[in-house]
């Protein structure tokens, strides 16, 4: 059976100066979570072949400081937390890893990979207290994981938690948090765009620009001016 090390092994015999420095255009260089240069299309195919790694493993994998090698975690738990042969069992366990090592999920696209499988499915038909009291943190990736979570609830057209931690969040001044609370929006709005509307034109003065334009983005170009200007 695949193991953690065997799996960062592979990873490394597919790293490449090349594409370490294709990274820097969207991280800054850190010692501490280096990039051994593994494009993530190769990373996402590895993971496919992992999704029943135990969550020993998966925590093993967490605890690299390699970039990919924590991507090929977050990866395999968003890829087996929604295929449709895992159990409920294993649907939890991911859940309690993936909120227990949050400390290891501490990149934007690390939480992307895994969100809004393993934390918005888990609370599909559950209490959605966990995600609120995510949306309350001072670690922005949790912040940011209970809003892409919400993508969860928003493919079944369901609003009001999408609007509930988008609204606590709309004046939230970190980056990645502000884009997230943007692309919420957005989608709520190919909802019920009227409620969007009217929404915005309650916060739209408050929001960081990022925020604000991730919104609009769907409206007329008309209607985008009318609300950038309420800034």
């Amino acid at each position: 059976m695949t193991d953690a090390a065997g799996l960062v092994a592979e990873l490394e015999s597919m790293a490449s100066d090349a594409e370490r420095e294709k990274y820097r255009r969207y991280f800054p260089p850190d010692p501490e979570a280096p990039f051994i240069g593994v494009r993530m299309g190769a990373v996402f195919e590895l993971g496919k072949t992992a999704l029943d790694l135990p969550e020993t493993e998966l925590e093993t994998l967490l605890e690299v400081p390699t970039h990919e090698v924590r991507a090929l975690a977050c990866s395999i738990m968003g890829k087996s937390a929604a295929a449709r042969r895992t159990g409920d069992e294993r649907r939890a366990a991911l859940y309690d890893l993936y909120l227990r090592r949050h400390d290891r999920i501490d990149q934007w696209d690390l939480v992307d990979l895994a969100a809004q499988q393993v934390v918005g499915g888990r609370l599909l038909e559950r209490d959605r207290a966990p995600m609120h009291r995510l949306a309350a943190s001072a670690f922005w990736p949790e912040r940011r994981t209970a809003l892409v979570a919400c993508f969860a609830f928003l493919k079944r057209g369901e609003l009001e938690d999408a609007y509930a931690i988008a609204g606590r969040l709309a004046q939230d001044e970190a980056p990645y948090v502000a884009k997230a609370v943007g692309w919420v929006l957005r989608a709520a709005g190919d909802v019920d765009r009227d409620r969007l509307t009217a929404f915005l034109d309650e916060r739209a003065a408050g929001m960081p620009r990022e925020a604000l334009r991730a919104a609009i983005e769907h409206y007329p170009p008309d209607e985008r001016a009318r609300l950038r200007a309420l800034r």
